[in-house]
């Protein structure tokens, strides 16, 4: 007797879309949009950013003068790391997905181990898009200076020009994380749906354009310091080391919580990529809504454009 040959599996990608795909959305967009509205930057950039950025240095962050280069690159990675969490980094914590989606691939099984090795893989495709654009872009800042509207004191209205840059670039990034948030849900087509690295890449090179658009009170000022030293490689180093200091504490609390599990948490996220698309995809997905709604609605409404609700504490 012949035997049947076993059935083929037709589209490799469907075995990837999670279930309820229109709850995760729903649920999703909610949770960025009431991120938005209960986002209080007072905490985020002055209690918290201030304080880290002023304990680590061992003074006055914002008053302090930066003096000489070896300062300024130390300024730029302790200003990256108090502003982790600050409205215009925040979505990199969405990256924690994406990592564990690089790390588990596409081949689960319990006899795959779960090693250093593995885990920093993903970190270095991220680090790879984050610093090809932040090292661009610092050593272009230099060499235009304040020409760009990121250093403009100029206004359009009552909006001053870096904050409409800002508006704009947020708002272009946080598209791209609702895009990639959706495509890894299987409700768009996805253009990394057999490539977790590329996806793990592209994202990086999207949270090296958060500083094309960060009005970070501290950013600023190394910016500032940047353009002044007239030196592109400085620029570009200092965007390097700021661009780190902003996923260090995310990197770390993946790599944390893969080596507590000692791997079961990446094997349980592997033994169902349909449960791995759900992770990363509505984590794409909330924080690609948080930074569309906070930077093109909530932030213009400051500036009385438009109206967005507020509250009290801010």
């Amino acid at each position: 007797m012949t035997a049947t040959p076993p059935t083929p599996v037709l589209d490799n990608a469907r075995t990837d879309r999670p279930p309820r795909r229109a709850a995760l959305v729903a649920g999703s967009v909610l949770t960025g949009v009431l991120l938005a509205v209960l986002w209080s930057y007072e905490l985020v950039d002055h209690v918290i950013g201030d304080n880290v950025a002023n304990t680590l240095l061992g003074r006055d962050a914002k008053a302090t003068a930066i003096a000489g280069t070896g300062a300024g690159l130390l300024f730029a990675f302790v200003s990256g790391l108090a502003g982790t969490f600050t409205a215009c980094n925040i979505a990199v914590a969405a990256s924690v997905g994406p990592l564990s989606h690089a790390s588990t691939g596409t081949s689960p099984g319990p006899a795959r181990r779960y090693g250093l090795r593995l885990l920093l893989r993903p970190l270095g495709w991220l680090a790879l898009g984050m610093v090809a654009v932040s090292a661009t872009y610092g050593a272009i800042g230099v060499l235009v200076g304040d020409a760009l509207p990121q250093l403009s004191t100029d206004r359009v209205g009552d909006m001053p020009v870096r904050i409409l840059q800002s508006v704009v670039v947020f708002g272009i990034i946080g598209l791209a994380f609702v895009y990639l948030g959706l495509a890894t849900l299987g409700v768009v087509r996805d253009p990394f749906a057999n490539r977790p690295a590329a996806r793990v890449v592209v994202l990086g090179a999207l949270v090296g354009g958060f500083l094309i658009g960060r009005p970070y009170p501290l950013f600023n000022k190394l910016f500032h310091w940047a353009v002044d030293t007239g030196n592109p490689v400085y620029g570009a180093g200092a965007f390097v080391l700021q661009s780190l200091g902003n996923v260090v504490l995310v990197a770390a609390l993946f790599v944390l919580l893969a080596v507590l599990s000692r791997g079961r948490l990446l094997r349980w996220l592997a033994a169902d990529p349909a449960r791995t698309a759900a992770v990363s995809g509505a984590l794409l997905l909330a924080l690609g809504v948080f930074t569309v709604v906070y930077w093109d609605l909530r932030v213009p409404s400051l500036f009385g454009v438009g109206w967005f609700p507020s509250m009290p504490y801010n």
